[in-house]
């Protein structure tokens, strides 16, 4: 599929605005007043605008009664005013010779009556008339660090790989507050709430070749338009990897998202069968969203399928070896010189050398048993990926253990991954994740995270 070069612009400039004006800002701290703060804590470059019919001044910027009477240029307008003044505010915007409208307003086609979809539709012709592109209604917009956008306040200032598609505003903001922690930073993410306008479809072409988006996650409720987005998945995916939670495949979902952003839902075999087809990495739930995101931001190219495990505790060392079972994986050979080395550095008392290598409590007591397991284990050409379960018991051994395990991971190439004990946090996941090395609450989460990326991978390689 070629993308419309004046589509993939007209996105462009609403990314990368040089000024913003906010339209039915409010005075006190209500909810609209978030997006003028969210510009603010992110640092805008450009000139910002406040619209309000009441007041004068708002926390230092000057305001205006309307658009119109702005003095210069505006790239981008963020509207907040209520449904009924929707259409006015668009036709101002319109004559201003706005390029792009971010519609938080609701109350249109989510609505399920007659009248939202007429409103709804009435937005479009007043867009399409003069050019100008919409995002939304219903929705809370973009957030792109480079640019200094954001749709919530305290979001992180520094850009990631990751572009980001989503129906739901709520989870678009929960997934990039919490992303920093486990190492997911974004390029762009956008809401795109209930697409009168500009699609999912839309976004994932201009993602897909977007120079600072390495790989795209999706939140996606319903299909506008199936034959289009079937080709956008197909044509992003030959490209990067899309990650993509779909909801709306149950009649339970299909209802809730209809009534959410108007989506039209559709068949979990169909569904299926889309992702068979175009290679989109399909995903259920937030942590599995999550999981995948981390993992393809983090793990190498290229994975092979021989898989070697430490642990400190026994159970969850076997537990890890079904895992990779369950998965489609091997656990690794062990070289003789490999086990002959972890021999003289493991107590022979209820531990094992063999894959998995089971070090047992002593290494949480002595963190050199866990340094030179993971630098002998990393080591063997037998060994493609190393699975680390296991906790440490103060401070000083935790930060001791995870520079190790960094360097052992720069030093290799190798994926490294981090298991966590149950009911005890990995100690460092900032600095770890951060070092490309993914860490999950379960050795069964990191093994179908691990095979998803490497499914992936192989699905591309066959198709290059």
């Amino acid at each position: 599929m070629i993308p419309d070069t004046q589509l993939l612009q007209s996105i462009d400039e609403i990314l990368h605005p040089r000024s913003v004006a906010i339209i039915g800002v409010p005075r006190g701290m209500k909810t609209g007043k978030l997006f003028f703060v969210s510009l603010l804590d992110q640092g805008f470059p450009g000139e910002i605008y406040p619209v309000s019919a009441h007041a004068d001044e708002i926390d230092g910027f000057k305001a205006y009664p309307n658009v119109t009477a702005i003095p210069g240029a505006v790239d981008l307008a963020i509207i907040l005013v209520s449904q009924n003044q929707a259409l006015s505010t668009l036709k101002e915007c319109a004559a201003k010779g706005v390029k792009g409208a971010i519609l938080y307003t609701a109350g249109f086609k989510e609505t399920g009556t007659e009248e939202g979809h007429i409103y709804e539709k009435q937005l479009v012709e007043v867009a399409r008339s003069s050019g100008m592109r919409l995002i939304g209604p219903n929705c809370v917009g973009i957030y792109a660090p480079r640019s200094g956008l954001s749709f919530f306040p305290q979001l992180t200032k520094e850009p990631g790989p990751v572009g980001l598609v989503s129906h739901s505003g709520s989870l678009a903001q929960l997934i990039s507050y919490v992303g920093p922690k486990w190492g997911i930073r974004f390029s762009k993410a956008v809401n795109l709430g209930n697409e009168c306008d500009l699609t999912s479809s839309d976004f994932l072409l201009y993602l897909a070749q977007d120079a600072e988006t390495q790989l795209i996650g999706a939140y996606i409720e319903g299909i506008k338009d199936g034959a289009r987005f079937f080709d956008a998945l197909y044509t992003a995916s030959l490209k990067k990897p899309v990650i993509m939670w779909k909801t709306g495949l149950t009649s339970a979902g299909a209802q809730a998202a209809a009534s959410h952003t108007g989506a039209l839902a559709c068949a979990a075999d169909v569904w299926e069968g889309v992702c068979n087809q175009t290679g989109v990495v399909s995903v259920i739930g937030f942590e599995a969203w999550l999981d995948a995101l981390m993992g393809f931001a983090m793990l190498p190219e290229h994975l092979g399928g021989r898989i070697a495990v430490i642990s400190s505790a026994g159970g969850l060392a076997v537990s890890a070896a079904e895992a990779c079972a369950y998965n489609g994986l091997q656990m690794a050979k062990l070289s003789s010189d490999t086990v002959a080395t972890l021999a003289a550095i493991v107590p022979q008392v209820g531990t094992s050398v063999r894959n998995p290598v089971d070090v047992s409590l002593a290494a949480s007591l002595d963190i050199g048993i866990y340094i030179q397991s993971i630098q002998s284990v990393v080591d063997d050409p037998a060994v493609d990926a190393l699975v680390i379960v296991g906790a440490w018991l103060n401070p000083e051994a935790n930060k001791i253990c995870a520079d190790a395990i960094i360097e052992a991971r720069k030093r290799s190439g190798k994926a490294i991954l981090m298991v966590k004990l149950p009911g005890v946090d990995v100690p460092h996941i900032s600095e770890l994740c951060d070092a490309r090395i993914p860490c999950f609450d379960s050795s069964e989460r990191a093994m179908r995270t691990y095979a998803c990326v490497r499914c992936y991978q192989q699905w591309r390689s066959g198709r290059q």
